[in-house]
């Protein structure tokens, strides 16, 4: 901390132990010393804004976006009628969808009733940006609005990711956890950019890594999409096949 001129403020210094529950509860661990300064171990801790907890469920984190974003959405939809739908649809974008993709790639593989939570309230966007009604079948809108689904929009994340590593423009804290595919053979594979999965032991945390989900991720998209081409280009033909696997 000192070569970068920084000076530990022990009232604002949080820390935790990352585990599985088993691997949590039988830790004697209660305190740490760092630079000096004894911290006392968290079960919630926030970094970035991001809320973190010991098994990265991320369910404070959601709670906690779930309780902004609606109380955003009500106040949009009280204007609502007296806005255009350009000058809502900023508004949404300003308040609601940037919380949904602030660091949303901490996300990928968390439970289906987390993603649900968060896919209510884009939901609810959809409808007050569009003044549908609670019950309108919601699928239609997101496709007219031309929105992925949350799922969709951490694996958007996470793949753009993944493209700055395997192209160079990542990183080396990134790249270095990703590790191309070598075949012994020639094959029409062996040049397609394929990444080599680590094994894994645990679904709910080892799966979830970066080093893992990438390239599950990466390797499931059609060879022309890992082709080296600009991040613009990138994203641009990543929303287009992700919109297809959505609304086809």
């Amino acid at each position: 901390m000192k070569q970068n001129f920084l000076k530990l403020n022990s009232s604002k210094t949080e820390a935790i132990i990352v585990g599985t529950p088993h691997q949590v509860q039988s830790s004697t661990i209660t305190t740490i010393t760092f630079s000096g300064q004894d911290i006392t171990l968290s079960s919630i801790v926030t970094n970035l804004g991001v809320k973190m907890d010991a098994h990265l469920t991320f369910e404070a984190h959601i709670k906690q976006l779930c309780k902004n974003s609606f109380y955003h959405l009500r106040n949009i939809a009280n204007l609502r009628p007296t806005l255009t739908l350009s000058d809502a649809e900023k508004l949404v974008h300003a308040f609601v969808s940037s919380r949904l993709d602030y660091c949303n790639a901490l996300l990928i593989g968390i439970p289906n009733k987390s993603i649900q939570k968060l896919q209510y309230i884009q939901n609810s966007a959809a409808r007050i940006l569009m003044r549908v009604r609670k019950y309108d079948h919601i699928t239609p809108i997101l496709k007219a609005l031309h929105w992925l689904p949350v799922e969709l929009r951490i694996e958007f994340k996470v793949s753009v990711l993944t493209h700055q590593c395997v192209h160079g423009t990542a990183p080396p804290y990134l790249k270095e956890l990703l590790t191309t595919h070598t075949s012994l053979r020639t094959t029409r594979s062996s040049n397609s950019y394929l990444l080599k999965p680590p094994r894994t032991k645990l679904r709910t945390m080892g799966d979830r890594a970066f080093c893992s989900a990438a390239p599950s991720l990466w390797n499931a998209l059609p060879d022309h999409m890992r082709a080296p081409q600009s991040v613009e280009a990138f994203k641009k033909g990543l929303k287009t096949h992700l919109f297809k696997r959505a609304f086809a």
